[in-house]
């Protein structure tokens, strides 16, 4: 009881204190370039006399600013950050990079086929557009109540229940993607397979299952379970590098005409009725928002204006990507474009299935990422309403590359293998990579990503709530709650879909057949 009532004193006084950490923000803007126009001083200086008031408010503000200090650096050390190097802005823009350049993009063709190629190419405009400016959003609320983490920012907002929503979403965010992961992995090395074992195309869902279990149990358990994951530091480059040469691969494969698909009625349509869909997998592939925070405070001489910059920056370069992921794959495959792309590839294709295992390379590296996040919301919540011993927020925010230790403790590893072996367990039951990736954008991506950075931002900010300062953040949390809304609508009747891992397209069948017979021929 008596922890509880320190945390309800220790938020009533922070809300007593978020007006005037709202005035040193908009007071710091005179000297560094707002984000938005109009932004006056809550309390401006009536110019007459009262040294004693002024000197009052000096020293407050002056109490402010160390305190925001001593936050940041609180922040830093619990992220592992004092004692190395801060990051150069090409150095923090690669990072923003690698962090929004991931899985999704495989998608993009799907999402294209989804929405029309007109429509999509327009909406991905749109979705970068929005993400870089909810991006921004979350720097300015930071500033604000003096709190740089998202768990931060939401409970100085909306108190334990926007703690309490917004770890539910960051639990499920990360939880689907680790689904999303077992199924692209199972359809990625299952096709390799194949390739050296063609009798085994036969039972294909057999070899998909097994090809899951004996990776999670081989090779994701052992990463997961290893708490010093530093060693995977450089797996963001990898990560990177595997996306890029895909990429190069998807590319060639359009030019060189090994992929004869026959045009259809809606193979160039303007625009198709599946646009929310759509929505939610684009929405996916740009996620970033759970490290936003990170890379802020990695960078040296962080300031709103070099942070509007490198998100410029990094979300331009994450949607000429994406474009080109979904213009190449879309060109080569128009209406016959899978969740996964690989999946349109013949398994004879020595190149693509090259390509196949970079990408599971590239997502097995990941898998425990997402498994810290996952651990320590659990931990974290487990601590709050079972031991009653609340954590720090900064918890949910940490760089699992920085951890030190060799092994978790039993504590972590029980909830690392219950949240390992759930999504191993659920993955099978869907074979459709995009109706995942429509699910985790739609529930978790979208609140996240959109939703809740507005709510935050027109809680804190003191202007009315339609003036041109909140409008914008107003027409985001809009935005994202009717797509999220009828996306599950339009998306829960229809889970399962109708795509199987055993199919054999039509193409690589005739491709197949006009090989055999050029060599019986040449025989």
């Amino acid at each position: 009881m008596n922890d509880h009532k320190q945390q309800s004193q220790s938020y009533a006084s922070n809300q007593h204190q978020q007006q005037q950490q709202q005035q040193h923000y908009y007071n710091n803007q005179q000297t560094q370039q707002p984000f938005y126009s109009g932004a006056t001083s809550i309390n401006d200086d009536d110019g007459g006399g009262g040294s004693n008031e002024g000197g009052t408010a000096n020293m407050e503000s002056s109490q402010q600013q160390q305190q925001q200090k001593q936050q940041t650096s609180h922040d830093a050390a619990v992220l592992g950050g004092l004692g190395e190097a801060l990051s150069t802005l090409p150095q923090a823009s690669f990072n923003y990079i690698n962090s929004i350049v991931g899985s999704g993009v495989i998608g993009i063709p799907y999402a294209f086929h989804r929405a029309g190629f007109g429509l999509g190419l327009l909406l991905l405009i749109l979705v970068a557009y929005i993400t870089d400016y909810s991006l921004i959003l979350m720097v300015r609320c930071g500033h604000i109540c003096g709190r740089f983490s998202y768990p931060g920012i939401m409970e100085a907002a909306y108190g334990k229940y926007g703690y309490y929503l917004l770890s539910l979403l960051q639990f499920m965010y990360p939880f689907l993607a680790m689904i999303s992961y077992n199924v692209v992995v199972g359809d990625t090395l299952s096709k390799v397979l194949v390739r050296f074992f063609p009798s085994w195309g036969t039972s294909m869902g057999a070899v998909r299952l097994g090809v899951v279990f004996f990776v999670t149990v081989g090779v994701v358990v052992p990463l997961c379970l290893y708490k010093n994951v530093s060693r995977l530091a450089r797996a963001s480059f990898i990560s990177l590098a595997c996306v890029v040469f895909i990429l190069f691969a998807v590319i060639i494969k359009l030019f060189s005409g090994d992929y004869k698909v026959a045009d259809t009625a809606d193979s160039w349509t303007f625009a198709n009725s599946d646009v929310i869909p759509a929505t939610g997998i684009m929405v996916f592939a740009f996620m970033c928002h759970h490290n936003t925070f990170l890379v802020y405070q990695s960078m040296r001489d962080a300031t709103l204006e070099r942070w509007e910059k490198i998100t410029h920056v990094s979300i331009g370069f994450a949607w000429t990507v994406a474009a080109l992921f979904g213009i190449a794959g879309y060109s080569t495959f128009r209406a016959l474009s899978q969740g996964d792309l690989l999946e349109n590839y013949c398994v004879n294709d020595d190149l693509m299935n090259f390509s196949r295992i970079l990408f599971s390379i590239s997502i097995l590296l990941t898998f425990p990422i997402e498994c810290f996040v996952s651990r320590e919301i659990v931990r974290a919540l487990v601590h709050r309403f079972v031991l009653k011993e609340p954590i720090s927020e900064f918890t949910q925010d940490k760089d699992p590359k920085r951890e030190k230790g060799a092994e978790v403790d039993e504590y972590s590893k029980t909830i690392t293998l219950a949240i390992v072996f759930s999504a191993f367990v659920i993955s099978p039951m869907t074979e459709c990579l995009g109706s995942v990736l429509e699910l985790n954008g739609l529930l978790a991506a979208i609140p996240l990503a959109y939703i809740l950075p507005g709510l935050a931002y027109i809680q804190m900010d003191p202007h009315p709530l339609l003036t041109r300062e909140k409008l914008p953040a107003l027409g985001l949390v809009v935005f994202g709650a009717l797509v999220t809304i009828l996306g599950a609508a339009v998306l829960l009747p229809s889970l399962n879909g109708d795509c199987r891992a055993d199919i054999v397209m039509d193409y690589c069948k005739q491709s197949f057949a006009e090989k055999t017979s050029n060599a019986t021929l040449r025989d």
